[in-house]
């Protein structure tokens, strides 16, 4: 995995983080990402944060993020 983050990916990670605090449970955490167009995929990297649009990886989840 790479050692930095671009503006973008910093960004999505905030979002990401705030959204999991808004929420009550995870599956309504997914839920409110879906509404930004992101959601969240288990890999053999971890958790991503994805693009429903492109399905492409757009950040990694820390670790302590349940």
């Amino acid at each position: 995995m790479k050692q930095y983050t671009s503006e973008m990916e910093t960004e999505v990670l905030s979002l990401v983080l705030r959204e999991r605090g808004l929420a009550v449970s995870e599956r309504e955490w997914k839920h409110r990402l879906r509404g930004y167009g992101y959601a969240i995929r288990d890999t053999a990297e971890g958790r991503m944060v994805t693009s429903l649009l492109r399905g492409a990886p757009v950040c990694a989840l820390p670790s302590r993020v349940a």
